[in-house]
């Protein structure tokens, strides 16, 4: 009989592509997403599959499924900087009352869950590239702080539910990802780049350019993910791609993929913005046999025609979603 799992943030990037995953698998998927930063289109193509069902909950509210349950994947929390940085309360709260409630549910399901860590959990690091047992260097309460302590507290709770209850929980630490569904202009790297080629803007760096990122094509970090959830390793482990490359260079390789020829400004860095991001994925290797197999031309090629297919009303849509009738007052 085929298996129940329910996962949230379903209708943002990597939920909607995680549901596609277990759906081929032949998992009976629920959705669950409030679409404070997630998409109807996202999962558009599910809303009348026989395996898919779907509920409009927040997960900071009291969660109920009838019947079984499986595995939970915990995907739901804004992922990029204009986001958590305008709803920094919500970020602090899926973070911490959603992941206690899916927590609870999982205990009271007998369920498996899965939680989606990220590599912001080491903040500004001062070991490069990062290893598991890094603890980070984090300022707790930077403006980017609402974001990186909460994913740490997910990560202490978890393990807390772990070792008191015997819990069967997965912490996957999450690097950079990207490719189709990403929301153009949501204020990450490669979005915002492809955003301002194709209307002819010049791209943006902050900083001196000098500061690097490791970019994992989605399909390689569902793979990961789907293969850590049925391990059996209860710590953090890493799913990224360790090919790293400046945020200058890779500007210029965005202008040479779209065939555009726009110039390259620099703004001031954020603050508290990494000046490394490289995943060190020897333990992913070891455990899962896993690591990356498309490499960034491809990824990004597939990604472009993504973008460049969008309507224009996508294409100069603000980066900034209307909040307000998410929040609760």
């Amino acid at each position: 009989m085929a298996k129940n799992i329910l996962i949230t943030g379903a209708a943002g990037f990597l939920g909607s592509h995680l549901s596609d995953r277990f759906i081929k698998e032949g998992f009976n998927v629920i959705g669950m997403d409030n679409f404070i930063t997630g998409d109807h289109k996202n999962i558009e193509h599910l809303q009348d599959h026989p395996q898919f069902k779907f509920i409009e909950h927040d997960v900071t509210e009291h969660i109920t499924i009838e019947g079984d349950l499986h595995y939970i994947l915990h995907f739901a929390s804004p992922a990029s900087p204009i986001d958590y940085l305008k709803i920094p309360i919500q970020t602090l709260k899926v973070g911490s009352l959603g992941t206690h409630n899916l927590l609870g549910l999982a205990k009271a399901k007998k369920a498996r869950l899965l939680i989606a860590s990220t590599s912001e959990v080491y903040g500004d690091p001062l070991v490069h590239p990062q290893t598991e047992d890094y603890y980070g260097n984090v300022n707790t309460i930077g403006p980017r702080g609402v974001y990186d302590e909460a994913k740490r507290f997910q990560e202490s709770i978890t393990m807390a539910y772990h070792r008191f209850h015997g819990l069967e929980t997965r912490i996957v630490r999450i690097f950079n990802t990207y490719g189709p569904r990403m929301r153009l202009n949501d204020g990450r790297v490669i979005p915002a780049f492809m955003g301002q080629a194709l209307r002819g803007e010049d791209l943006t760096v902050f900083g001196d350019g000098s500061q690097t990122r490791s970019f994992c094509y989605v399909d390689d970090q569902v793979e990961g993910i789907y293969r850590l959830l049925f391990s059996d390793y209860a710590y953090p482990v890493n799913i990224g791609n360790p090919h790293e490359i400046s945020i200058s260079d890779f500007a210029e390789e965005i202008i040479k993929l779209t065939n555009t020829d726009q110039k390259v400004i620099y703004k001031d860095l954020p603050v508290d913005d990494p000046m490394q991001r490289q995943p060190d994925i020897s333990l992913a290797k070891k455990l899962l046999g896993w690591e990356p197999k498309i490499d960034r031309k491809e990824g990004m090629a597939i990604t472009f025609d993504y973008f460049k297919n969008l309507s224009e009303e996508e294409l100069y849509k603000s980066e900034h979603k209307d909040f307000t009738k998410h929040i609760r007052k």
